[in-house]
């Protein structure tokens, strides 16, 4: 068995933070499914956590070390339940934003019958509140909606086979961008992203200069030019709907707590 020490973020090369090394977006994802507490990745003792809300990692959530880097701001310092689930009917898109933290990120799209090996967070109040901000949520000019998303229009299933009724995702208020026919284009990874869009996007370049460095590195700098780069890909026509807009109404913030998922979320047995 993996002692204390090999269960670390560092020893599992999970530590970094894309907040701090935008380059890496979305991180690095665990291998398995594991509780995040503190500086470590533990196993985990079940699957579902009744008392607490499934949240569908499609980015940096689902890398430790943001997480880490967001709760800490906060100081909290409660474990967080980390799932990896089956999920069929969701895909990775490209959020048609620029971040603050000076990348483009991730962003689900509605993708029927599309399998994809994501992470569901189990989040208490307290969490669920930071994330919440961390994303803009409960904001008007927020980037993103937490959607619930219901089965069986997307289907999360557990590695022992359990289905979950739904899982909350953060929907892009900008919507993302297409890969030149309309259709929603996938994430290529930051640094190949960054590059594209430099060399196709003469706009960009005059933003943000011309190479990816220099993308994250003046995007960290000024939020007005963060949302002068959202505008271009609007003007540019770049932009398209993820389909998961009609499941936008469903988020549910005001006091910490109040959050509970729409369906409830069936007692059950250690897994």
């Amino acid at each position: 068995m993996p002692s204390e020490e090999d269960r670390t973020l560092r020893a599992l090369g999970l530590e970094k933070a894309p907040r701090e090394h935008p380059l890496l977006y979305p991180g690095a994802w665990p291998r398995d499914s594991g509780l995040l507490n503190g500086d470590r990745l533990l196993p985990l003792d079940r699957l579902v956590y009744e008392d607490r809300v499934p949240v569908l990692a499609v980015g940096s959530n689902a890398c430790p070390g943001q997480l880490r880097h967001k709760m800490a701001e906060s100081g909290i310092v409660t474990p967080v339940p980390m799932v990896r689930t089956r999920v069929t009917g969701v895909d990775i898109g490209v959020s048609a934003h620029v971040s603050r933290m000076g990348y483009v990120s991730h962003s689900p799209v509605r993708a029927p019958g599309t399998v994809r090996e994501l992470f569901v967070l189990w989040l208490d109040a307290r969490q669920l509140a930071v994330i919440d901000a961390s994303e803009g949520a409960p904001r008007p000019d927020g980037n993103f909606h937490r959607a619930w998303l219901p089965a069986p229009d997307v289907r999360v299933e557990l590695a022992d086979g359990f289905t979950l009724p739904g899982a909350y995702a953060y929907v892009n208020r900008h919507g993302v961008l297409h890969d030149g026919t309309g259709v929603p284009r996938t994430h290529p990874g930051q640094r190949t992203l960054l590059t594209e869009l430099l060399v196709n996007v003469p706009g960009l370049r005059e933003l943000f200069g011309v190479s990816p460095e220099e993308f994250c590195a003046r995007a960290r700098a000024d939020l007005r030019l963060c949302a002068r780069g959202t505008r271009l890909f609007a003007e540019e026509k770049l932009v398209t709907v993820c389909g998961l807009e009609r499941y936008a109404g469903s988020e549910q913030y005001g006091r910490p707590g109040t959050g509970a998922s729409p369906a409830p979320l069936p007692r059950r047995g250690r897994g």
